[in-house]
């Protein structure tokens, strides 16, 4: 598996993201952020692990953090996924999966037999100084929200 680990410089992204914002590594400059890679908006897995992250949201909020999901779709089914859910953290779409593959989440899956190229359910911590603080793969949806808070108290 490849991707940044602890200690690497997080790679650069400038992003479309939900509520008609723009996510990027510059605007996040000397902020810690949590970069989350999500498979599919409105499925069961993500829409567990997006509500969890919300339902945290002020306690990740008192420790400085912001979050940042990224999947593959298309604003319009972020747009609909962020409005359905409440979600007030920015969604970002990453259609030609270059920043998963930054990251080393642009991954081959198998499903019932069936290969094919998907986004690996991961997260990455990154400090104020742009370096990786933490990595979770193959995140367990319902339990990331109390692994990342954890976490983002320790930065």
């Amino acid at each position: 598996m490849t991707g940044p680990a602890v200690g690497d410089p997080a790679p650069g992204f400038a992003l479309a993201a939900s509520g008609g914002r723009r996510v990027s590594a510059e605007a996040l400059k000397g902020k810690p952020y949590l970069l989350y890679f999500y498979p599919k908006a409105s499925t069961p897995g993500c829409t567990a692990q997006a509500c969890g992250i919300q339902e945290a949201l002020p306690a990740l909020g008192r420790t400085g953090l912001a979050i940042i999901g990224v999947s593959p779709d298309p604003m319009p089914a972020i747009e609909k996924f962020a409005r359905k859910f409440d979600l007030t953290f920015p969604l970002a779409s990453d259609p030609e999966h270059q920043l998963a593959e930054a990251y080393g989440t642009w991954v081959q899956k198998t499903f019932m037999g069936r290969k094919y190229m998907g986004f690996e359910r991961s997260s990455f911590l990154v400090d104020r100084d742009g370096k990786i603080a933490a990595v979770w793969r193959k995140v367990k949806p319902e339990a990331h929200a109390a692994q990342v808070l954890e976490a983002a108290k320790a930065l």
